[in-house]
Parts: C-alpha cells; sequence; structure tokens
C-alpha cells in the first residue's frame, strides 16, 4: 500500500533495540544471546548512530510529505564508516561532525562497528540478521594497503579490483547486492558505471524476523485508512490482543512488538489526534526518542496494524551535505587515504530499501552505496616549456607514432 505509514512512525533501526529490555518486553529469553556490557566507546558509537538517524530521517522526511519513507541509518552510517577510513584533514572531520563521532579515535570508530556487527548478527537465533561489506574499485586506483585492512579487519568488507569498463562489471557488483539482501534489492550500481567512478563502498542489511506473539490471519480484516489530507483508502488490517510494551504520553501512543526470542523488535509511535504525521516527525529529536523508550510500560493491549509493503530509494548527497559533509563531494575532499595521490571525492550516497510487514512478521533489507570519483586536479598545474622537450604525433587507435621530435631551439 504506497502510503499506508503516512499517519504511523515506522522506526526500524536495528541497533535501537540493543536497549530493547527499557521497553518492558516479556518474551521468553530462551535461545537469545546475552550481550556484554557495552564498553564506552561503543556506547557512544550507538548513541551516535541513533542521533545521526534521527537526524537524516528527520531532514529526508522534510522532502517526503505525505510520502512513505523507508531507510536504514545502520546501513547508512557503517557505509560512510568505511569511507571514513579514507578521509583526512577537514574532509575527515566534516565526516566526524555529520555522524556524530566527534571526540571518538578512528580505533574506537572501528572497534565499535565490529562490535556491533557480531552482535547484531548473533542476538537472536530465530532472527534472520545479516551485515555484508564490500569494496569495489578501478585496478588504476592505488589504494592504500592500509584503508583496505582496516575494512577488511573491522567492517569484514570484501575487497576487489574490477575493471568498471567490462560490460560485466555492474553486474557483478549488482549481483552481490541481490546476494547479501536474499533478492529483496537488486541493485545500487548503474549500468554502465560512469567513467569518472573509480570505487564503490557498500553495506548491506538483511532482516527477517517472526512476530514473538503472532497475528492470526484469520483475524485480518477489510478496513479504511484515513491520510492525512482527511481521504480514505482501504487496507488489509491485521487484529491481536496481547500483553506488550506500551506508550501513553500526552497523547502519543506507542506499542513495541517482539521477533522472536525479543532481541528485536518494531516500535510504532501514533501521533496525538490532531498532529499530522509530517509535523510530528518534524518535532523528533534524539532526546525525546530517548524520553519515549524510556517510558514504555507493559499493558494489554489490541492492536491493529496494517500489512504493508513498500521500496523506498533516495540520492543522499544534498541531505548529507545540508547536515555538514559537503566538504566530501566536492573537488576539495581530502581522500589521500583512499589514495595517496589525491584528487577524490565522493561522487553519490545512494540508499535503497525494502520492507514487508505480515501477519508473519517483518522483512526487510537496505543497500547505500557511497560512490567515489576523481576530481579534476587539485589547483591549476602550470606546465612552462622554456627548456627542451619532446614532442610527438601519433595516431591513438593503432597506437602508431607518426612523427617525434625534439625541440632543443625554438626557431621561428
Amino acid at each position: 500500500m504506497v502510503r499506508i505509514l503516512q499517519h504511523t512512525f515506522l522506526v526500524v533501526l536495528f541497533f535501537f533495540t540493543l536497549n530493547c529490555s527499557d521497553l518492558g518486553g516479556t518474551a521468553p529469553e530462551t535461545g537469545r544471546r546475552t550481550l556484554p556490557p557495552l564498553t564506552p566507546a561503543q556506547k557512544a558509537i550507538v548513541n551516535a548512530d541513533n542521533s545521526f538517524g534521527l537526524k537524516l530521517f528527520v531532514a529526508l522526511n522534510g522532502t517526503a510529505a505525505g510520502q512513505n519513507l523507508f531507510i536504514s541509518p545502520l546501513s547508512v552510517s557503517m557505509a560512510l564508516g568505511m569511507t571514513l577510513n579514507g578521509a583526512n584533514g577537514s574532509t575527515r572531520d566534516a565526516m566526524q561532525q555529520t555522524l556524530e563521532f566527534t571526540g571518538l579515535t578512528q580505533d574506537d570508530i572501528n572497534s565499535s562497528y565490529a562490535g556491533l556487527i557480531s552482535s547484531l548478527t548473533h542476538l537472536d537465533p530465530t532472527v534472520r540478521m545479516l551485515i555484508a561489506n564490500s569494496i569495489w574499485h578501478r585496478p588504476t586506483l592505488n589504494v592504500e594497503q592500509e584503508f583496505k585492512n582496516l575494512n577488511m579487519k573491522y567492517f569484514h568488507a570484501e575487497v576487489n579490483s574490477i575493471d568498471f569498463s567490462d560490460p560485466s562489471a555492474a553486474r557483478t557488483i549488482n549481483f552481490w547486492v541481490d546476494q547479501n539482501t536474499n533478492g529483496r534489492i537488486t541493485s545500487i550500481v548503474p549500468d554502465p558505471i560512469p567513467s569518472d567512478l573509480v570505487m564503490y563502498l557498500i553495506n548491506a542489511i538483511y532482516f527477517k524476523g517472526t512476530w514473538t506473539h503472532r497475528f492470526e490471519t484469520h483475524a485480518t480484516y477489510q478496513a479504511q485508512f484515513t491520510l492525512s489530507d482527511g481521504s480514505k483508502v482501504p487496507c488489509q488490517m491485521m487484529k491481536m490482543t496481547d500483553t506488550l510494551a506500551l506508550l501513553n504520553q500526552n497523547g502519543l501512543l506507542g506499542v513495541d512488538l517482539p521477533y522472536g526470542n525479543a532481541g528485536f523488535s518494531m516500535t510504532i509511535l501514533l501521533p496525538p489526534a490532531g498532529v499530522k504525521i509530517d509535523d510530528f516527525v518534524a518535532s523528533i529529536t534524539p532526546s525525546l526518542w530517548n524520553s519515549w523508550t524510556s517510558a514504555f510500560v507493559t499493558g494489554e493491549v489490541e492492536i491493529h496494524l496494517p500489512k504493508f509493503r513498500l521500496a523506498y530509494e533516495a540520492k543522499l548527497n544534498q541531505v548529507l551535505s545540508d547536515m555538514g559533509m559537503g566538504i566530501a563531494f566536492t573537488d576539495g575532499a581530502d581522500f589521500t587515504g583512499i589514495d595517496r595521490r589525491g584528487s577524490l571525492a565522493i561522487s553519490e550516497v545512494k540508499h535503497k530499501s525494502f520492507v514487508q510487514v505480515d501477519e508473519e512478521g517483518t522483512e526487510a533489507a537496505a543497500v547505500t552505496s557511497v560512490g567515489i570519483r576523481l576530481t579534476s586536479v587539485g589547483g591549476t598545474t602550470v606546465l612552462r616549456l622554456d627548456r627542451p622537450f619532446l614532442y610527438v604525433i601519433r595516431e591513438h587507435d593503432s597506437g602508431t607514432i607518426l612523427f617525434i621530435g625534439k625541440l632543443a631551439i625554438p626557431v621561428w
């Protein structure tokens, strides 16, 4: 249903559920892995990712009034986190500030992401949670070994040298995307690949969880869903009565629906009556989110939730620039940590996502690609031909040299 989320704010930020015990869930713990206490650096990364994710969501919603919106901030931040390993100078500072990493060392950032990948993918054996990273680059790019080592070690990234001009290059990269999202997102790279693109850094996330408290298929009924403008559209409404974590605060209603052994959950917030969803989203801050999640209490609820399936995609260049990392997209960018010769900038940050919610549970996937392009060579090169030089006249298709000369004395 194309506009099914206009009155329901859906947050499926997987890493938020690390603190799901605060939501008062009552699901059984059997088979669920107990996470060790987070280190100060890991707590800082989780807080940074949450803050960045909410701000990104709010910013994107500013241009999506009355439309569906579904992103994975973890996917975006992880792709940019890999890219950060190659940034230096003011470019690095801007990216760190945008990603809310100010005050953290690169080792803190990398180590914490490694811990998140391990924790999230092994948290609940009844939930399928996959995180994959890859880096693809032209053979002509002299990728720094340290950059490759860091991303392979901490992000478990595959690093592949591939001829982007080969007709099969885009298909090869997109096949990786398809495989790592269980076929829910089939492509992220354009075909053919633009000639100025020299690298792609890609994150893929796939999630599939069954409800701990399932909706019975026979209880689903036809209903009307009221849009922001007051008009109505038909929907298939699921129904369930159970004991769940609830929020009722100044007219704001919420419910937390756990998956599997309750290691993951879907938190749903319904704005107070009379408050439009876009106005509600615009008001969200990290501190508000924290106050809401800490206020959930257990109670019995009869929930009516529409089934929905949607796909979303967006180019994030402008919103990330507005959030503070505009320099990374300009010819003034410094990615000498990728190739010490420089002349690299981010060409495009692209995000695609998919979600399906039904009686059984939720399936979701997201992919983020960071394309790295060649810039014009930094500054203006001055070539002063004021001493003897060689010159060649040649044919390019065959490589034939037609004339070759040396100018020793400029006679006129």
